[in-house]
């Protein structure tokens, strides 16, 4: 039997605060005095989370962690998840399911930036909001998203997805100037309005959109059948968005077809609907 613990924010902290040791895996193993002693930042000052949290558990079948309250100011939660569930009941702050290998993170509120940077594997998933740079690699760092789920129910911000390796990202709103920039591999779709420079520098894996976006001279329309492929990438982008998505329909649709980015060896392919 493992516990599903519930932690409350009790007042909304002045600077930002480092979430990262609140893993649902390893809270399981806590008491309740331990469990509040785990180190919390806020800014440069060493806390507890018994300072910011009212904590409470029961017993549950797998580990679960569910963090209450405005945590707009609350970063790494979910960082490097290897197990378990993660919910945030509100707004969650800076690297949201960072570097998630397995589990699933997901928030009823919106995310700040760099939610879901170098992700491996399991499901994500924002109600809201994203901010920039949702997907991409961490500062300094060569590679995004490597794997996984990352689904984002509103809009996302700049440089989304950019260096993203493999594994799915949709995103049901808008998204921000160079979506899919310097893409690698992997799956991007976008159901609302993309903005300018979308998947500039891509290398290779697919990018889905809405509308008719205006792409550089070095994407090239593609003639031929495509329809074997479209109905597998269109299908598998409508389950894992749900039938309350954008994406529901995409298999009934016929969209026109890009191949780019020529200046950066031409082997993405760029999916529109108009």
């Amino acid at each position: 039997m493992s516990k599903h613990w519930t932690l409350r924010l009790k007042t909304a902290p002045a600077l930002r605060l480092d979430l990262r040791a609140l893993q649902p895996s390893a809270l399981a193993a806590l008491s309740h005095d331990e469990a509040a002693r785990l180190p919390v930042l806020h800014g440069n000052e060493r806390t507890s989370a018994g300072d910011w949290f009212d904590l409470s558990f029961t017993d549950a079948e797998t580990p679960a962690l569910t963090l209450q309250g405005d945590l707009s100011r609350g970063d790494r939660i979910g960082w490097c998840l290897a197990g378990g569930t993660v919910h945030v009941e509100g707004d969650a702050g800076d690297y949201l399911g960072a570097g998630l290998q397995q589990g699933a993170v997901h928030t009823s509120g919106h995310a700040g930036v760099l939610a879901g940077c170098e992700m491996r594997g399991g499901r994500l998933e924002v109600a809201g909001n994203v901010g920039d740079f949702a997907g991409a690699p961490l500062p300094g760092s060569m590679e995004g998203m490597r794997g996984g789920v990352f689904i984002v129910r509103g809009h996302a911000g700049e440089r989304l997805a950019d260096r993203m390796r493999r594994g799915s990202l949709i995103v049901c709103g808008d998204a921000g100037d160079f979506a899919a920039s310097r893409l690698v591999a992997g799956t991007v779709a976008i159901g609302g309005r993309p903005g300018a420079h979308l998947a500039h520098g891509m290398r290779r894996g697919s990018v889905v959109c809405f509308g008719t976006p205006a792409l550089a001279p070095t994407f090239n329309p593609m003639q031929g059948d495509h329809r074997v492929i479209w109905q597998l990438l269109s299908r598998d982008l409508a389950r894992l968005a749900g039938p309350h998505s954008p994406f529901a329909g995409l298999p009934a649709r016929q969209p026109r077809r890009w191949a780019g980015d020529l200046g950066a060896g031409g082997q993405g392919e760029l999916w529109c609907l108009a």
